[in-house]
């Protein structure tokens, strides 16, 4: 972050793909408030990627976020107190806490249960950012969200304990450096046991952004890495999936895309992804590991256990979970904007030499 007298840039990070630009400064500028958002894009200060911004424009991955220098601080009696939030009962914080699986001094890992949203919204309540205050413990400040799992995925979920640690880690994020592994139950058994599910995804259009669908033509990339490790003959699979990028409700897409949707799932599979002979059905989708650099020079890397119904699940199934104790987290670096360049050219290269391969075939045939 620039001084305070300079203008600011920030990457929009893949958690913060599709959210308007308001929310966005909710999320990680709690002090610039909407009144100075909207000044900021009325007289053409706030832009994105260069261009003037709305508040209520949805962002993308990847954007530059030009933000004005800070506003001097008011006069201590021209502050607005902030409305107080309604203090935790002791049940909360008690539930909060017994979520925690890592603390340190920069960060604190949930096991966030299956139900539970990570921030609030239309009709939602009851969600991690409204508890964290309960896990501020021996830190100055209340810590801060980094990035989100849909409201019935469970598990690892990271959040800052600074200001500088979350910049540390939404950087990590948005460059792709972090690693992240899930496990989850599908209906059927992939024919390939190890691949990569490259398909662009978009918001599906008349769904208010609620779902998301491919698009060979309008959407983002998309790349998942699956990995089939035990099946229960041909009825559901237990795999392991890595996402490359950080699309909206990536994993289920592509999954359901493939022909074996994530058991649970009716969003995306309708009543093809339920199991019958006593399996929850709940959505079977766990982030069961985070891997990530800490601003101490080291590496955090959290392993999260089993909510009870996939747990359950797995023992009716018959699958051993030791089994994804050697999990492939696939290290290698993204790809830059010149490999990707170049990969770009030499496939167009093969492409053409296929062309006249046909063209001299459909010829010597004549």
């Amino acid at each position: 972050m620039s001084a305070e007298n300079e203008v600011r840039q920030f990457i929009v990070a893949a958690d913060d793909d599709g959210i308007r630009l308001d929310r966005w400064f909710k999320r990680h500028l709690e002090d610039v408030s909407f009144n100075i958002v909207s000044r900021w894009a009325r007289t053409g200060q706030l832009r994105v990627d260069g261009a003037r911004a709305t508040p209520g424009d949805r962002l993308t991955e990847g954007q530059t976020i030009r933000v004005p220098p800070a506003e001097p601080a008011k006069p201590a009696a021209a502050v607005k107190a902030k409305p107080d939030r309604p203090p935790l009962s002791d049940d909360q914080t008690a539930f909060a806490r017994e979520m925690v699986i890592h603390k340190d001094a920069g960060a604190i890992v949930l096991n966030k249960p299956p139900g539970l949203a990570t921030q609030g919204g239309t009709k939602t309540f009851e969600h991690v950012d409204g508890l964290l205050d309960a896990l501020q413990f021996e830190a100055e400040g209340r810590p801060k969200l980094v990035h989100r799992l849909d409201k019935d995925t469970s598990g690892a979920l990271l959040i800052a304990r600074s200001a500088r640690a979350a910049a540390f880690f939404s950087k990590s994020f948005s460059g792709r450096t972090a690693k992240k592994i899930y496990w989850a139950l599908v209906m059927g058994v992939p024919e390939v046991e190890d691949g990569i599910i490259d398909l662009p995804l978009a918001k599906q259009p008349g769904t208010g952004g609620e779902k998301m669908h491919v698009d060979e033509k309008e959407g983002q990339p998309s790349r998942t890495r699956y990995r089939v490790i035990e099946q229960a003959g041909n009825r559901t699979a237990w795999v392991e999936l890595q996402p490359f990028t950080g699309r909206t409700h990536q994993l289920r897409v592509h999954m359901a895309a493939i022909g074996h949707p994530i058991v649970g799932d009716g969003k995306y599979g309708l009543q093809e992804a339920f199991l019958s002979g006593g399996i929850s059905r709940k959505l079977h989708l766990h982030s069961r590991r985070i891997r990530i650099d800490h601003p101490d020079g080291n590496k955090l890397d959290v392993t999260a256990e089993l909510p009870s119904h996939f747990a359950e699940s797995m023992k009716t199934l018959g699958f051993d979970e030791s089994l994804g104790n050697t999990d492939l987290i696939d290290d290698r670096p993204p790809l830059s904007r010149e490999q990707k360049k170049a990969q770009a050219r030499a496939h167009a290269k093969t492409v053409r030499k296929e062309r006249r391969g046909e063209r001299r075939s459909r010829g010597a045939k004549k």
